[in-house]
């Protein structure tokens, strides 16, 4: 197998691995908590990174004075990140939740508009914006709220997480970057400090409930924790080091599709073409916005 073949069979698995956590989210969240859902998915997705980067003597007591920003990048792309989309998950059918999930390219262009002087506004990535958003609308439906429309603190919820990722990237950019640390040890550093906040933080009451559903076990340990976590990031990374990073941001594009194929042909759940129109516009504002920035760049 050659090592381009395998990094894009690296890259489907990862978006398979992705699209599928909604619905691990969704059986999980009937027995406990979100917060405790995402105490036990950190937890167990820092194990095999620990175990991967001691391996690789990835970690190095140096890089403590970087303490604060690893602070910064738990909360935003870990803690406050999934915890969001637990709770979205909890509220929303997990097709929803994961079409929603489409949308997290929009708020980290808009993150990066605020907060990065390099990114400009052109047609593409103003059409991009409005065509993303729009999508995000035919899903929330605020005009049939409290009839069948979906719970709006759901999508609020997605949204929410969806910003502090997007915000997360940018934070990278602008303090991570520049620390020169592996991908690895990043990751290892950002999942464990997550782990502490998060367990300082949740409470624990009733966290044994999840143990009546297998199936909910083995979602939350082995497709939330082990490979939604730990092995997801090793995958991203193989890809970014095999493909290159634009390559690998092309994954955003899978999970929707992979979540809402899951909850449809899985579990049933229902889906109306107003559903498949909403998705179909955040992927392809989203393919927009990408091209429009492809293009300011190429301009500048």
């Amino acid at each position: 197998m050659t090592v381009k073949r395998s990094a894009y069979m690296a890259f489907a698995l990862l978006g398979v691995i992705w699209g599928s956590n909604f619905i691990f989210m969704k059986w999980a969240v009937a027995w406990i908590t979100p917060g405790q859902v995402v105490l036990l998915r950190v937890m167990f997705g820092f194990a095999p990174l620990l175990i991967y980067a001691l391996m690789r003597g990835a970690l190095h007591w140096r890089d403590v004075r970087h303490a604060p920003h690893f602070l910064v990048m738990a909360l935003l792309a870990t803690a406050l990140y999934y915890y969001a989309f637990a709770q979205g998950a909890a509220l929303l059918p997990s097709s929803v939740a994961g079409m929603l999930s489409g949308a997290i390219p929009l708020f980290t262009f808009l993150a990066a508009l605020f907060f990065l002087r390099e990114e400009r506004l052109n047609r593409s990535t103003v059409l991009g914006i409005a065509l993303g958003f729009v999508g995000v609308l035919l899903i929330a439906k605020p005009w049939e709220a409290g009839q069948t429309g979906f719970d709006a603190r759901g999508v609020g919820y997605m949204v929410l997480g969806s910003l502090s990722v997007g915000v997360s990237f940018v934070y990278a950019r602008l303090f991570i970057t520049r620390l020169h640390l592996t991908p690895l040890a990043l990751s290892t550093y950002q999942t464990g400090v997550a782990l502490v906040v998060i367990a300082l933080f949740t409470d624990l009451h009733g966290i044994e409930h999840i143990l009546q559903d297998g199936r909910a076990v083995a979602g939350v340990v082995l497709g939330l924790g082990l490979l939604g976590t730990g092995v997801a990031y090793m995958l991203y990374y193989f890809i970014v080091e095999r493909l290159g990073a634009v390559a690998a941001s092309g994954v955003t594009y899978l999970p929707p599709i992979v979540a809402l194929g899951v909850g449809v042909l899985l579990v049933h759940e229902p889906v109306r073409m107003l559903d498949l129109t909403a998705v179909a516009a955040i992927l392809i504002g989203v393919y927009v916005l990408q091209r429009g920035r492809a293009a300011s760049a190429a301009s500048a």
